[in-house]
């Protein structure tokens, strides 16, 4: 079974996709300049990492382990940041 998709990958754990969604939602944050709180940074993160990990799929790219689920999870909110930061400034007529 290929459980490439997002950051819940054999050995991880939960409080890996914890630690994992944190980082990766703050380092988004950080990127796209935007300040988030606690939740929200874990919750973008691991949104990201689903995104991140389907993008890999469809992609061919492999990842396995801490540091690659990181990447790809980072990548992942980046994107979901910027889609949202587009829609809410095509809300504000900018």
């Amino acid at each position: 079974m290929d459980d490439s998709y997002g950051i819940i990958t054999a050995g991880t754990g939960f409080f890996g996709m914890l630690l994992i969604g944190f980082l990766a939602g703050y380092i988004a944050e950080r990127v796209m300049n935007r300040d988030h709180g606690l939740l929200t940074n874990v919750l973008v993160g691991i949104a990201g990492s689903f995104v991140g990990g389907t993008f890999a799929g469809f992609l061919g790219i492999s990842y396995f382990g801490f540091f690659s689920n990181l990447v790809i999870a980072t990548l992942g909110a980046v994107l979901i940041l910027w889609f949202f930061g587009r829609s809410e400034a095509r809300r504000r007529g900018h």
